[in-house]
């Protein structure tokens, strides 16, 4: 059900039809899940987080009106404010865990190989984590959900131009902070 063809649907969605509402379910649940999932780090907080997108969603798809956006863009921006939510709480109660213990699965690659590209990718999630959630946000779009500047902007409610200025400003730090050059990916 691509974005542009789903009003049918998510017209039936909006009267009440679950079976629709479960079809927009399936068309966004893995979206969701990898937005929330890159902005908290947690598998299992974000399929709380992403059902609780979807059950607010369903429980409040009334009050959705068409504003010439993406229905994504809605579902985005509640998963937006239950992750500010989930991080304003966190922040409130630290919690420590039990065992912090590295995610290294085999592939085929020595255990040494498999250690440093793990840090590796540790270290630039942990580098990522220390910016402001909207750039954090800003590079979950790009370089997860692979989506363009425009649909940032909807997303963000921000203009097309303030979303590139704001990534590139974001990969100048992070260029500054691990000495590489990203300016060319993602342009």
């Amino acid at each position: 059900m691509p974005e542009n063809s789903d009003s049918e649907v998510l017209a039936r969605a909006l009267t009440g039809d679950r079976e629709a509402f479960g079809a927009i379910y399936e068309q966004y649940v893995e979206r969701i899940f990898n937005y929330v999932y890159y902005r908290t780090g947690n598998v299992d907080d974000a399929e709380d987080l992403t059902a609780r997108v979807f059950f607010r969603a369903l429980h409040h798809i009334q009050n959705y009106h068409d504003r010439g956006v993406p229905f994504s863009a809605w579902l985005y921006r509640i998963a937006h404010n239950l992750v500010a939510n989930w991080h304003r709480d966190r922040s409130r109660r630290q919690e420590i865990p039990l065992t912090d213990t590295p995610n290294i699965r085999y592939r085929g690659e020595l255990p040494e190989q498999a250690l440093l590209a793990n840090e590796e990718r540790r270290g630039l999630m942990r580098l990522i984590r220390s910016l402001p959630p909207e750039r954090q946000e800003l590079l979950i779009l790009k370089f997860v959900d692979h989506l363009s500047n425009a649909e940032i902007g909807l997303i963000m409610n921000r203009s097309e131009g303030a979303v590139k200025s704001l990534y590139h400003r974001t990969l100048l730090a992070l260029r500054d902070e691990v000495g590489i050059d990203l300016t060319e990916e993602g342009e």
